[in-house]
């Protein structure tokens, strides 16, 4: 099977490398392609991969390209990790946006609203060639705003481009630890949008068990995102939230935090990154070790500012866990080639609900089971038909958006790729941020789309963390001054 990796000269494609590794399954990855516009990080990675495969016999081949239509050509999967601009335009979205007061976080925020209208034109072009040169490829998209992405390139490719993220993984195993449970069968009932989601439910034995945290200080106090949200605000929303959605919750202590910084962490992260890859352009860096070091200081510092906002202190050994958006994507891979079931947190257009559900919520007779025995190697199951009122009727999974809306909740896949199942709906304070972050996500779209920089300006304003209309023209100012690639926001 052949792997196409997009963005392969980024300081992540170890990570998936080694999940490969450790696959020797029938149907595995055999050859992988490297695809990115930088020779030099290419260079650089694939020696890290080199070091990585020294002791595999089975380790699958490797190969980089600067040709994109070559990258694509005769592909089984292609795993799209691209940044557009580097991490020097992630600095550049977080500066703009904080020199406003606004947040500049790279999928929240006005950050996230710059870094998608970049992104999206050549993401849509991706996915064309996509079409045309790898038809019966499906395309893993991790490239953030992973939602609005996967959402853009989706009305190329229709359901073979599927978004993954390593955060609902990483919370859910965190809880069930918390409480007990074991966390390759516990089933969770998980909904949102990607960065923008709450689980709502943790299943042992058909019982939720998920309101004894909230009646537990200990308990409640014991893991990340309690102690980043804290025991008395998860005990009056009576759900646990996605870490980013700290940025929400918490967001003028969050944004000062982020002002007082001595450096932003696309800043942050550019400088380090800069330091490893001028490392590696020594033949003599032993390649793997100086990834490996450099690796451990990202993780350990990852959301500092909302750490120290929140006063939450350093992150413990637990928390530094994520889902591993590697073991994310493998999994993924492995239902689709060799038809295995498994339950995945992904992010998928909302309609073509599996099953559907009855009025309390329940699965229906007869619908697909979820959780047990998912052969997903990712560590926790994932819940269907739960929650207090399932599936809504017309085929969408959540009743507040349209079918053609990418959210990010539990599925079922197979060979025929994934399925969202039934989740508990949306309510309340919930359904509104999810609703409003969806429609300036589609106000980016049409932006990409027509050059609109009215409606670029209409997703700055629209957005909760913008609280001005008057800042939003500034934003859009401001990102173009900086972003060259933006000069096509012209039109009205």
């Amino acid at each position: 099977m052949k792997l196409t990796i997009l963005g392969g000269g980024g300081f992540r494609v170890p990570l998936v490398y080694g999940a490969l590794l450790r696959d020797h399954a029938a149907g595995r990855v055999t050859h992988l392609t490297l695809h990115d516009l930088d020779p030099a990080r290419l260079a650089a990675v694939a020696r890290v991969l080199a070091d990585q495969a020294a002791d595999v016999p089975d380790a699958p081949e490797v190969r980089t390209t600067t040709d994109l239509d070559d990258a694509l050509r005769g592909a089984d999967f292609v795993f799209s990790a691209i940044r557009v601009g580097g991490l020097a335009g992630r600095a550049a979205d977080e500066r703009v946006a904080l020199a406003e007061g606004v947040l500049g976080q790279e999928t929240v925020g006005a950050g996230g609203i710059a870094y998608g209208l970049r992104t999206v034109p050549v993401a849509v072009d991706i996915a064309r060639r996509v079409a045309r040169l790898a038809p019966d490829a499906w395309v893993i998209n991790f490239t953030n705003p992973a939602g609005l992405v996967t959402e853009a390139m989706a009305a190329h490719l229709g359901r073979r481009v599927v978004g993954i993220c390593d955060s609902p993984v990483g919370l859910g195993r965190r809880v069930a630890r918390v409480l007990g449970a074991d966390p390759g069968s516990a089933r969770l009932d998980y909904v949102g949008l990607n960065h923008l989601g709450w689980l709502r439910g943790l299943y042992v034995d058909e019982q939720d068990v998920l309101p004894r945290l909230f009646d537990d200080e200990r308990l409640l106090t014991s893991f990340e995102e309690g102690r980043l949200f804290g025991a008395e605000w998860l005990r009056s929303i009576r759900s646990v939230p996605n870490e980013y959605l700290h940025y929400y919750y918490f967001n003028r202590e969050t944004v000062a935090a982020y002002q007082q910084a001595e450096q932003t962490r696309g800043a942050f992260l550019h400088d380090q990154q800069a330091r490893f890859y001028d490392e590696m352009a020594h033949p003599s860096t032993p390649a793997l070790a100086a990834w490996d070091r450099t690796r451990a200081e990202r993780e350990a510092t990852y959301m500092a500012e909302n750490r120290e906002a929140a006063g939450a202190g350093e992150r413990e050994a637990d928390d530094l866990e994520s889902g591993g958006y590697e073991n994310v994507a493998l999994a993924l891979m492995r239902a689709i080639a060799r038809d295995e079931s498994a339950t995945l947190i992904l992010n998928v257009p909302n309609g073509n609900v599996l099953g559907g559900s009855t009025p309390n919520g329940s699965a229906p007779a007869g619908s697909s089971p979820s959780g047990s025995g998912s052969g997903s190697g990712i560590g926790i199951g994932m819940g269907t038909g739960i929650g207090s009122s399932g599936a809504s009727g017309g085929g969408r999974t959540l009743a507040v958006l349209d079918e053609a809306a990418v959210i990010e909740v539990p599925c079922q896949v197979d060979a025929n790729g994934p399925r969202p199942l039934p989740v508990s709906q949306l309510s309340g304070h919930e359904a509104a941020l999810v609703s409003a972050v969806k429609a300036v996500e589609r106000s980016v779209l049409e932006a990409a789309e027509s050059g609109s920089a009215r409606a670029a300006v209409r997703a700055f304003a629209l957005h909760p963390l913008v609280d001005s209309v008057n800042v939003a023209g500034r934003l859009l100012d401001g990102y173009r001054d900086v972003h060259p690639g933006l000069g096509y926001l012209t039109k009205s």
